[in-house]
Protein backbone atom coordinates (compact mmCIF):
# COMPACT_ATOMS: atom_id res chain seq x y z
CA UNK A 1 0.00 0.00 0.00
CA UNK A 2 1.17 3.63 -1.02
CA UNK A 3 4.82 3.67 0.52
CA UNK A 4 6.48 2.31 3.38
CA UNK A 5 6.54 5.41 5.72
CA UNK A 6 2.58 6.71 5.29
CA UNK A 7 -1.16 5.45 4.77
CA UNK A 8 -4.29 7.39 3.87
CA UNK A 9 -7.33 7.43 5.45
CA UNK A 10 -10.80 9.87 5.54
CA UNK A 11 -10.75 12.63 8.27
CA UNK A 12 -14.51 12.84 9.18
CA UNK A 13 -17.67 11.60 8.45
CA UNK A 14 -18.78 11.11 4.59
CA UNK A 15 -21.68 10.32 2.73
CA UNK A 16 -22.92 9.75 -0.48
CA UNK A 17 -26.30 9.06 -2.54
CA UNK A 18 -27.11 6.57 -5.06
CA UNK A 19 -30.57 6.13 -6.81
CA UNK A 20 -32.15 3.53 -8.93
CA UNK A 21 -35.27 2.70 -10.04
CA UNK A 22 -36.78 3.52 -6.80
CA UNK A 23 -34.37 2.36 -4.87
CA UNK A 24 -31.77 4.97 -2.49
CA UNK A 25 -28.47 3.86 -1.21
CA UNK A 26 -27.26 6.03 1.37
CA UNK A 27 -23.65 5.51 2.07
CA UNK A 28 -22.15 6.63 5.34
CA UNK A 29 -18.15 6.59 5.59
CA UNK A 30 -15.67 6.75 8.83
CA UNK A 31 -12.33 7.04 10.00
CA UNK A 32 -12.46 3.89 12.59
CA UNK A 33 -9.70 2.87 14.80
CA UNK A 34 -10.50 -0.53 15.49
CA UNK A 35 -12.78 -3.42 15.13
CA UNK A 36 -14.72 -1.85 18.45
CA UNK A 37 -15.16 1.54 16.91
CA UNK A 38 -16.46 -0.19 13.63
CA UNK A 39 -19.08 -2.00 15.55
CA UNK A 40 -20.34 1.22 17.32
CA UNK A 41 -20.31 3.29 13.95
CA UNK A 42 -22.46 0.41 12.69
CA UNK A 43 -25.14 0.07 15.91
CA UNK A 44 -25.49 4.21 15.33
CA UNK A 45 -26.22 3.77 11.56
CA UNK A 46 -29.00 0.90 12.18
CA UNK A 47 -30.65 2.67 14.79
CA UNK A 48 -30.64 5.85 12.84
CA UNK A 49 -31.49 3.94 9.75
CA UNK A 50 -33.67 1.61 11.88
CA UNK A 51 -36.63 1.68 9.05
CA UNK A 52 -33.83 0.18 6.06
CA UNK A 53 -34.16 -2.77 4.47
CA UNK A 54 -30.57 -3.36 4.62
CA UNK A 55 -27.46 -1.82 6.43
CA UNK A 56 -24.35 -3.12 4.62
CA UNK A 57 -20.59 -2.58 5.26
CA UNK A 58 -16.55 -2.88 4.77
CA UNK A 59 -14.06 -1.65 7.14
CA UNK A 60 -10.67 -1.90 6.76
CA UNK A 61 -7.91 -1.41 9.49
CA UNK A 62 -3.88 -1.59 9.82
CA UNK A 63 -1.50 0.64 7.55
CA UNK A 64 -0.83 -2.42 5.83
CA UNK A 65 -4.95 -2.73 5.02
CA UNK A 66 -4.25 -5.71 6.49
CA UNK A 67 -7.99 -6.55 8.42
CA UNK A 68 -11.16 -6.33 6.64
CA UNK A 69 -14.12 -7.67 7.01
CA UNK A 70 -16.91 -7.34 4.46
CA UNK A 71 -21.11 -8.08 4.96
CA UNK A 72 -23.70 -8.22 2.51
CA UNK A 73 -26.88 -7.93 4.78
CA UNK A 74 -29.33 -10.22 3.27
CA UNK A 75 -28.19 -8.81 -0.29
CA UNK A 76 -27.17 -11.87 -2.99
CA UNK A 77 -23.84 -12.82 -1.78
CA UNK A 78 -20.69 -10.56 -3.29
CA UNK A 79 -23.26 -7.69 -4.23
CA UNK A 80 -23.10 -5.03 -1.52
CA UNK A 81 -20.29 -5.49 0.61
CA UNK A 82 -17.41 -6.67 -1.59
CA UNK A 83 -17.85 -3.44 -4.10
CA UNK A 84 -17.68 -1.48 -0.94
CA UNK A 85 -14.57 -2.77 0.13
CA UNK A 86 -13.10 -2.91 -4.01
CA UNK A 87 -14.06 0.95 -3.52
CA UNK A 88 -11.62 1.24 -0.29
CA UNK A 89 -9.10 -0.34 -1.73
CA UNK A 90 -9.61 1.70 -5.04
CA UNK A 91 -8.96 4.76 -2.97
CA UNK A 92 -6.19 3.40 -1.12
CA UNK A 93 -7.68 3.84 2.09
CA UNK A 94 -7.31 2.55 5.63
CA UNK A 95 -8.99 2.75 9.22
CA UNK A 96 -12.26 3.57 7.35
CA UNK A 97 -15.58 1.88 7.32
CA UNK A 98 -17.89 2.60 4.80
CA UNK A 99 -22.06 1.38 5.61
CA UNK A 100 -24.56 1.78 2.85
CA UNK A 101 -27.89 1.49 4.17
CA UNK A 102 -30.75 0.45 1.06
CA UNK A 103 -33.82 1.69 1.24
CA UNK A 104 -36.28 -0.65 -1.23
CA UNK A 105 -38.04 1.12 -4.05
CA UNK A 106 -40.06 -2.14 -5.03
CA UNK A 107 -38.09 -3.20 -8.03
CA UNK A 108 -35.34 -5.76 -7.98
CA UNK A 109 -32.46 -4.63 -9.52
CA UNK A 110 -30.59 -8.05 -10.55
CA UNK A 111 -27.01 -8.25 -9.52
CA UNK A 112 -25.07 -6.15 -11.50
CA UNK A 113 -27.57 -3.20 -10.58
CA UNK A 114 -26.64 -4.15 -7.02
CA UNK A 115 -23.46 -4.41 -7.91
CA UNK A 116 -23.46 -1.02 -9.72
CA UNK A 117 -25.57 0.44 -6.37
CA UNK A 118 -23.64 -0.20 -4.16
CA UNK A 119 -20.26 0.45 -5.52
CA UNK A 120 -21.46 3.70 -6.94
CA UNK A 121 -22.49 4.82 -3.14
CA UNK A 122 -19.26 4.33 -1.51
CA UNK A 123 -17.17 5.64 -4.04
CA UNK A 124 -19.47 8.99 -3.55
CA UNK A 125 -18.71 8.79 -0.10
CA UNK A 126 -15.31 8.50 -0.12
CA UNK A 127 -15.42 11.57 -3.15
CA UNK A 128 -17.24 13.92 -0.91
CA UNK A 129 -14.94 12.90 1.94
CA UNK A 130 -11.37 14.56 3.21
CA UNK A 131 -8.63 12.82 2.64
CA UNK A 132 -5.62 12.43 5.26
CA UNK A 133 -2.30 11.47 4.79
CA UNK A 134 -1.00 10.42 8.34
CA UNK A 135 2.77 9.52 8.66
CA UNK A 136 3.24 5.86 10.25
CA UNK A 137 5.73 6.11 13.49
CA UNK A 138 6.69 3.09 15.52
CA UNK A 139 6.98 3.43 19.20
CA UNK A 140 9.20 1.78 21.57
CA UNK A 141 10.65 1.58 25.69
CA UNK A 142 13.98 2.42 26.12
CA UNK A 143 15.00 1.06 29.57
CA UNK A 144 18.85 2.01 31.33
CA UNK A 145 20.74 2.91 34.14
CA UNK A 146 20.99 6.72 35.16
CA UNK A 147 24.17 6.89 33.83
CA UNK A 148 23.39 6.29 30.16
CA UNK A 149 21.13 9.44 30.49
CA UNK A 150 23.45 11.72 28.69
CA UNK A 151 23.68 9.06 25.49
CA UNK A 152 20.03 8.77 25.73
CA UNK A 153 18.80 12.54 25.38
CA UNK A 154 21.61 13.08 23.03
CA UNK A 155 20.04 10.50 20.36
CA UNK A 156 16.53 11.41 21.26
CA UNK A 157 17.76 14.89 20.60
CA UNK A 158 19.84 14.40 16.95
CA UNK A 159 17.00 12.75 15.81
CA UNK A 160 14.17 15.18 16.84
CA UNK A 161 12.62 12.35 17.85
CA UNK A 162 9.31 13.11 20.31
CA UNK A 163 8.82 11.61 23.88
CA UNK A 164 5.48 9.95 25.31
CA UNK A 165 5.97 9.54 28.66
CA UNK A 166 9.40 8.56 30.92
CA UNK A 167 10.10 7.21 34.70
CA UNK A 168 14.13 8.58 35.65
CA UNK A 169 14.84 6.62 38.79
CA UNK A 170 17.97 4.71 39.55
CA UNK A 171 16.39 2.63 36.84
CA UNK A 172 14.74 4.17 34.36
CA UNK A 173 12.46 4.16 31.53
CA UNK A 174 11.31 6.17 28.56
CA UNK A 175 8.62 5.87 25.46
CA UNK A 176 9.68 7.40 22.18
CA UNK A 177 8.84 7.33 18.46
CA UNK A 178 10.04 7.46 15.12
CA UNK A 179 9.03 7.55 11.79
CA UNK A 180 8.80 3.89 10.48
CA UNK A 181 11.24 4.24 7.46
CA UNK A 182 13.96 5.50 9.87
CA UNK A 183 13.08 3.07 12.78
CA UNK A 184 15.68 0.02 11.96
CA UNK A 185 18.76 3.36 11.87
CA UNK A 186 17.68 4.24 15.26
CA UNK A 187 17.74 1.01 16.61
CA UNK A 188 21.03 0.44 15.23
CA UNK A 189 22.11 3.61 17.26
CA UNK A 190 20.76 2.58 20.65
CA UNK A 191 21.71 -0.74 20.15
CA UNK A 192 25.35 0.58 19.84
CA UNK A 193 25.31 1.68 23.55
CA UNK A 194 25.12 -1.58 25.31
CA UNK A 195 23.98 -1.02 28.52
CA UNK A 196 20.26 0.27 27.09
CA UNK A 197 17.44 -1.81 26.28
CA UNK A 198 15.14 -1.12 23.31
CA UNK A 199 11.58 -2.70 23.58
CA UNK A 200 9.33 -2.37 20.68
CA UNK A 201 5.74 -1.45 21.56
CA UNK A 202 3.58 -1.27 18.23
CA UNK A 203 3.61 0.81 15.14
CA UNK A 204 0.32 3.27 14.31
Amino acid sequence: MQNQDSYKTIKTLSEGLYKDRGSKFIALAWPVGSENEAKERLAEAKKTYHDARHHCYAWVLGYQQENYRINDDGEPSGTAGKPIYGQILSAGLTNILIIVVRYFGGTKLGVRGLIDAYRGAAKEAIDNGQILKKTIRSYYRLSFGYPAMNDVMRILKEHNLPQHDHNFQLSCTLDFSVRLSEAKSIEAQFGKLGNVTMEFLYSL
